[in-house]
């Protein structure tokens, strides 16, 4: 099959590129209309009970995660002047388009009660600007006699101040968002440059918008870091501007097709989509450099490029086939997991590999079919002295240290078992960002301030219409808000408790030492000033209390702690709630952004692990089709999960958390290391036929030969993958470090102990089913008549050059 493909490659090369430039240009067109994601990463599938109850809470509530806030600390936040500039910001700020409602200090309403009209008003604390301290200092007073907005809105202990911007719920999830916030933050920051406090930005809109931006900006930056660094290797591998180009234009082509696949699949660019490119650029150059290196090891054996480039398409074609499967099984085994953008991910990833192999096997032989053929000083890095030196000492080490080896490899796999035992796993919403960063510092700072920004929702199913009103009821949710609050990770709440201890106050002529909850005497009166229809309370009710009055919420904000802290909040809740809601009078759900975002995190990195058992699943398969023997394929798969184990551990012993974004690695560090067994298991078959079953001699002669490449590449991979080390996410940042080190540990795994393996297991490897013709063939080249009649084609060929 390999002879009839290379022959219709090199008789129909205008064809050829001028299809493949066709579909590039179309692949071009398709990725111009590619945009970022705006939408909130949806974790669970739709049908999980978190994601049904938090669907119900937000028809009956609205969103949760829809608000910005805006902090200050400033003791003289009551002076004339400085109160006037916060009442100016909050002010612009319900000016901006997007913004659906502002809440700070200056805009809190009071609940005052009319005797004349027996009834609540919802009246502002501040009507209008001071013009004297005097005012001033009255407002002062005022505003820190409602103990309703004390822990929401100020902190009168640390002279913290809080300003709450709603974004319009159809600027969420798209474009605009950007939008409203860059307007909230330029008008915050022309308050902070005229009385210069410096203020902080936090809420998930606002953490949201920063992240989407992150992300525009590292996709370019990747792009170019990693095709900089490829072209760099190169340069230096091969001295050859030429060799560089070509391989730069097949790199160009396959980023083409990686973005016009995401365009015609009808996806957007994520955090995860957004690394492909650059994941193509560093697989693409290994396939490069794998090919180049044996068209100059063919060229050099007797000097005719056009059997040269046949014979690597012959020889190693379907080689490199199963490698860049094995390397798209690796992301393949996300397409599994039951979530939107990791599916995505695997889908657009494992394509994409497949197809920059095509694009390799066809362009390559017939750019340099075009080029002069390659001069001796192109062929000088196959006398590498380095890499020489450093192969001569491996196969010195395999065939009289393979003690050592074992030794190495045997301690090495006990401290990753230990190590693996320290694992610990993390789920917190800015989990990405690095500590050093002033979003997190921000996000800290309200934590310290106000309790922080997560939502944390308790939805409160009465059964009964008007059931919410009950005092019996209230009392209850006081009671359950007394039990939470206990722990240290939450704000104040906002519930209708709270609004009914504030109505008591203002029933009370606002005297704050009344701010509690109406006794069963005092709950008719109280209650009675309410206005009877809801669109009358200035939707300060309506926040808490459904129009039947039979549902109610319980809004806390939290720190961002993580699964596991949260995991143990909710353990301790669960039982509080049940206790204090009997399940046959009422029905609690406790939802809100963190606590979905938490059983996302979970699902995921139970589903992710999964993910790398299938790609072990995947890849093994693979193997049975290539050497046809299970002893063969448990001793190729063994130096390569062993790495998986050993990076592990890392993560243990370094404290690197089990996440999402760390979790992925291992299938794709699998599915790229197991590469490097592939192409020696495939010479060292070839080496037994030659040799007639000398496994020694066919062990050595095959890592001679495959042993530049496997350095090569893994050289290309390290160095490749290290480019995300630069990005400012945690998450990416972990991709590259951690791929790079499991890559690393697997080139030495595959390069001594596999090898090794082969030795000392001898004869017991090299079985009947081993020796046998495979499921699928590998060309070897080694039918001397198959060969002779190639060359004959071959040489027909060169004549038409």
């Amino acid at each position: 099959m390999w002879n009839i493909l290379v022959r219709l490659i090199l008789r129909n090369r205008p064809g050829i590129l001028v299809v493949i430039g066709l579909i590039t240009v179309a692949m071009a067109w398709q990725g111009f209309g590619v945009k970022l994601s705006y939408d909130m990463v949806r974790m669970l599938p739709s049908t999980d009970s978190a994601v049904i109850d938090y669907d119900a809470f937000k028809k009956r509530f609205g969103e949760d995660g829809s608000v910005l806030v805006i902090g200050v600390k400033n003791p003289d936040m009551f002076r004339l002047g400085e109160l006037n500039d916060w009442f100016d910001l909050t002010s612009d700020m319900g000016s901006i388009e997007g913004v659906a409602g502002v809440t700070s200090i200056t805009k809190a309403a009071n609940i005052v009660k009319n005797d004349s009209l027996r009834k609540f008003e919802f009246l502002p604390v501040i009507q209008e600007k001071p013009t004297t301290q005097a005012q001033a200092d009255s407002l002062k007073n005022k505003i820190h006699s409602l103990k309703f907005y004390e822990g929401l809105l100020y902190n009168s202990k640390t002279d913290a101040y809080l300003l709450a911007v709603t974004l319009d719920k159809s600027k969420l999830n798209d474009k605009s968002r950007l939008t409203v916030t860059d307007n909230i933050v330029k008008r915050a920051q022309a308050y902070s440059e005229k009385t210069g406090h410096e203020l902080h930005y936090s809420g998930l809109p606002y953490i949201r918008s920063v992240m989407t931006r992150k992300i525009k900006s590292e996709l370019f930056l990747f792009i170019f870091l990693s095709i900089g660094i490829a072209a760099i290797i190169l340069f230096l591998f091969f001295r050859s501007y030429k060799v560089v180009l070509s391989s730069l234009v097949v790199v160009a082509i396959s980023i083409v097709f990686t973005l016009g696949l995401i365009g015609l699949f009808g996806y957007k660019i994520s955090i995860l989509t957004g690394v492909i490119p650059s994941l193509i650029v560093v697989i693409a150059i290994e396939n490069c450099i794998y090919i180049l290196n044996k068209y100059h090891w063919e060229y050099r054996q007797h000097g005719n490029k056009i059997k040269a480039l046949s014979r690597v398409v012959q020889r190693i074609g379907f080689a490199s086939l199963m490698v860049n499967t094995a390397t798209a099984a690796g992301f393949a085994a996300f397409i599994l997991v039951s979530n939107q953008l990791l599916r995505e991910f695997g889908i657009i990833a494992s394509i994409s590999i497949m197809l920059e192999y095509l694009l390799c096997i066809l362009l390559l032989p017939i750019i340099f079919s075009y080029m002069k053929p390659p001069t001796e000083k192109h062929l000088a890095h196959l006398d590498n002295r380095i890499f020489g030196t450093v192969l001569d000492k491996i196969i010195y080490f395999i065939q009289f240290k393979r003690k050592v080896i074992f030794s190495i490899a045997g301690l090495s796999l006990i401290a990753g078992i230990i190590g693996m035992l320290m694992m610990k796993t993390s789920g917190k919403v800015v989990d990405d960002i690095s500590e050093s960063n002033v979003l997190y510092k921000d996000l800290k700072f309200f934590e310290k301030e106000f309790g922080g920004v997560m939502p944390f929702e308790i939805s409160i199913d009465t059964k009964k219409k008007k059931g919410v009103m009950k005092l019996s009821t209230i009392e209850k949710i006081d009671e359950l808000q007394t039990e939470i609050l206990k722990n240290k990770e939450f704000s104040k709440p906002l519930s209708v408790a709270e609004l009914a201890k504030f109505a008591k106050q203002a029933y009370f002529n606002g005297n704050p030492d009344m701010y509690e909850l109406p006794n069963s005497q005092e709950r008719n009166f109280v209650f009675s000033y309410f206005p009877r229809k809801a669109a009358n309370q200035k939707g300060l009710l309506n926040s808490f209390i459904d129009s039947t009055q039979q549902f109610t919420r319980v809004s806390f904000q939290m720190a961002d702690i993580g699964t596991k802290e949260m995991n143990r909040l909710l353990d301790s809740i669960r039982p509080k709630v049940a206790e204090i809601f009997p399940a046959d009078k009422y029905d609690v759900n406790i939802t809100g952004n963190s606590v979905v975002y938490t059983r996302g995190t979970e699902f995921l990195i139970k589903h992710l692990f999964e993910s790398v058992l299938i790609a072990i699943g995947f890849i093994s398969l693979l193997m049975a089709l290539m050497f046809s023997s299970v002893r063969m394929i448990a001793v190729s798969m063994l130096p390569n999960i062993i790495p998986l184990i050993i990076t592990a551990a890392i993560m243990g012993f370094v404290g690197v958390p089990v996440k999402p974004s760390t979790i992925i690695v291992f299938s794709i560090a699998l599915g790229i290391s197991v590469d490097n067994a592939i192409q020696y298991l495939s010479r060292y078959r070839h080496e037994l036929k030659i040799t007639g079953n000398d496994i020694k001699l066919s062990t050595i002669n095959a890592l001679r030969e495959a042993g530049f490449s496997m350095i090569y590449t893994s050289i290309v991979l390290v160095l490749g993958f290290s480019v995300f080390m630069v990005s400012s996410f945690g998450g990416t940042k972990a991709l590259g470090m951690l791929v790079s080190t499991t890559l690393f540990i697997a080139m030495f795994f595959n390069i001594m102990v596999l090898p090794s393996l082969l030795l000392v297991l001898d004869k017991y490897l090299v079985t009947k089913a081993f020796a046998s013709e495979p499921l699928i063939e590998i060309y070897d080249g080694d039918d001397a008549a198959h060969d002779q009649e190639d060359d004959q084609e071959d040489d027909k060929e060169d004549g038409k050059q």
